[in-house]
């Protein structure tokens, strides 16, 4: 009786230590499975849909969360304004990534359920063109077999003017002969984070 109460006591012990071990874990960003958008707007009234194809990041045992943006492999549809926005707006021969940052309580991610999901408002510092800024992201984050989703629930607005960008955008308008084009533009993401 007591051998059974001893293998019992271990096995809930071991338990224990496997869950503390797994909601305090490194999460890592699956680059695969995850996409960041951003929307431009041209001639007034013309939109188009933006991606970028090389996102890095995670969320570290005491929730530090950082994703980073390879610039260069912005995609736009169009081989020459690819390689435009990487030199003129982005010039990525400088500032070759983008930063986000935000603190998040990963433990209480971690303990989340399968299926269970999640409204937040997360406070991100977005570094970009040597500029940095603050600002709020209402994201939903679901609970998958997998790990963590994290998606914007309402696009975030980056502005040009906050990072340094306004003359690229200018040069941009005018090698592409546009009337206009606009200097706030909406991104979305939809992240997954596996453990």
């Amino acid at each position: 009786m007591k051998n059974v109460l001893a293998w019992r006591t271990l096995g809930v012990v071991v338990l224990g230590l496997i869950t503390t071990s797994q909601a305090f874990a490194q999460w890592s960003l699956e680059a695969a499975e995850s996409q960041l958008s951003f929307i431009t707007v041209k001639a007034e009234h013309v939109a188009e849909v933006h991606s970028f194809q090389r996102l890095e990041g995670g969320i570290s045992a005491a929730g530090a969360a950082s994703v980073s943006i390879d610039l260069t492999s912005v995609e736009t549809g169009i081989a020459i304004r690819n390689e435009r926005m990487q030199s003129m707006l982005f010039e990525t021969g400088l500032y070759p990534s983008a930063q986000v940052s935000a603190q998040v309580d990963a433990a209480s991610l971690a303990a989340m359920a399968v299926g269970e999901t999640r409204a937040i408002d997360v406070e991100l510092t977005l570094s970009l063109h040597g500029e940095s800024s603050a600002m709020s992201a209402a994201v939903l984050v679901t609970r998958v077999t997998e790990g963590l989703r994290v998606a914007t629930l309402a696009p975030v607005i980056v502005s040009a003017e906050s990072f340094a960008l306004t003359a690229g955008v200018e040069s941009l308008r005018e090698i592409a002969g546009l009337p206009s084009i606009g200097r706030s533009v909406p991104v979305t993401f939809s992240l997954l984070f596996t453990l």
